[in-house]
């Protein structure tokens, strides 16, 4: 069954992703030449970079998300249909998709990537990841929750591992919700919670590598440590996780921590799509692909971004690093590319240019590289404001995220800390005493209590 799309005498560029690649390379095709399909199991593009904001309720979720349908609502030729990509059918030349088949001429894999947790299911069925908006705001209720549970505990053992929050993960998302957790526990708690002594929580980063923020320069990571370790952040690094059940994170030198929220960040993995042959698939089950970003192969199907690994580039030999300014910039080449082709005229290479990475840390604390330039501190993180805010979509989004941010600094305050729950019947605290009595194995030299 094929999805309703209209007909149209234009070749038909089917986009899987909407991403910053996805997004991006729908902006960039020529709507007088192409008919653009773009697909995604979401009614919005989301963010990631400030994603952190919102599982720490420094933001709301709709001011770092937009819809599709009002981001290319004045773009001819252009279609969004909401599924979720389940394979392709390279020989029909069609994208299997949850409710229905997409028949293509130019296919466009971008997918991004999921949480890795390294083939460790105990550790991704307990732990928290944070890469979609779902995720943060499942975040930010499991931690407000946790501190409304220690606030009432009688039980210190316990209350101790509600208010202990591990994050493994020493990159940009590891160190800036450490910050912005770090933060909370300085300006927030105190004000909230104030017969709960918020020295009690508790906030360590681990991570494998020897240094946070391993893919910047040796300066930055020490900044960074410093800056976390000022705000009461415990730093483990060369530090691996071998396991965690839900109460208990295994080191894996054998060192167990209590704690009731692991917070997941380390690595990513491309996601799969059906009938690309494994012989196509490299590192981080990322997509093979050419100097064009054509799929190793595959005539007329590409991929870009987090799902694609490009060797060609002589600069990236081991492929580019999986970050936005990389998929950013595979979209506007491939774009350009598509055009050519259909004229037929030469294709260009593509070739990244690094624009320089960041991290902030927190209030008038960041770290930001930028060619031969490293420094850190209050003007790195004003350029890390000025660089986000441009780069969010709607100028209405822009107010918010200003106007919140404002007034967080100005207040010392993160207004958005709501609890947002299905309403699920609680069982009356009498009968569960009594039921809990009942279960409890019987103890002569331990009698039961009144």
């Amino acid at each position: 069954m094929s999805i309703n799309i209209p007909q149209s005498s234009l070749p038909r560029v089917v986009i899987a992703g909407g991403g910053f690649g996805g997004l991006k390379l729908a902006q960039s095709l020529d709507s007088d030449l192409f008919q653009v399909v773009l697909i995604d199991h979401h009614n919005y593009h989301q963010f990631p970079p400030l994603i952190y904001q919102v599982a720490s309720s420094g933001l709301e979720p709709s001011s770092i998300a937009f819809p599709f349908r009002s981001a290319f609502r004045k773009k001819k030729n252009f279609l969004f249909r909401m599924a979720e990509v389940e394979g392709v059918d390279t020989l029909r030349s069609v994208l299997i998709t949850s409710v229905g088949e997409v028949p293509y001429d130019y296919l466009v894999l971008a997918c991004g990537g999921t949480t890795n947790f390294f083939g460790n299911e105990e550790v991704a069925r307990h732990s928290l990841p944070m890469k979609t908006l779902y995720e943060a705001i499942n975040l930010r209720n499991i931690l407000l929750q946790n501190i409304e549970k220690a606030l009432v505990s009688d039980d210190e053992a316990r209350r101790d591992a509600l208010l202990t929050v591990a994050i493994v993960g020493g990159g940009p998302s590891g160190v800036e919700i450490a910050g912005a957790l770090a933060e909370m526990k300085r300006y927030v708690l105190p004000k909230d919670y104030p017969y709960l002594d918020s020295s009690l929580f508790r906030i360590h980063l681990l991570d494998a590598s020897p240094r946070l923020l391993q893919a910047m320069s040796e300066k930055s990571s020490e900044t960074a440590a410093r800056g976390l370790a000022e705000l009461g952040v415990e730093i483990h690094t060369g530090t691996m996780v071998s396991g965690y059940d839900g109460k208990t994170l295994t080191l894996s030198d054998g060192t167990e921590m209590q704690t009731r929220t692991v917070i997941w960040v380390s690595g990513i993995v491309a996601n799969t799509i059906e009938g690309i042959s494994a012989e196509t698939l490299g590192r981080g089950r990322r997509i093979l692909v050419d100097e064009h970003s054509q799929v190793l192969g595959l005539t007329n199907i590409f991929a870009i971004g987090d799902q694609s690994l490009m060797t060609a580039d002589p600069k990236y030999p081991n492929g580019h690093p999986q970050l936005a300014q990389v998929a950013l910039q595979q979209a506007k080449f491939l774009a350009h590319n598509l055009k050519a082709r259909l004229q037929n005229q030469p294709e260009s290479p593509f070739r990244y240019r690094d624009l320089g990475s960041m991290a902030t840390i927190g209030r008038n604390r960041a770290v930001a590289e930028i060619g031969k330039a490293k420094w850190g501190g209050f003007t790195a993180w004003v350029l890390w404001l000025v660089v986000h805010l441009r780069s969010i979509l709607s100028v209405r989004n822009k107010v918010v995220v200003l106007l919140n941010w404002i007034w967080n600094y100005v207040t010392y305050d993160r207004s958005l800390r709501l609890i947002l729950k299905r309403n699920v019947p609680v069982e009356p605290y009498h009968q569960r005493l009594q039921r809990e009595l009942k279960e409890r194995p019987h103890d002569e030299d331990c009698p039961p209590h009144k």
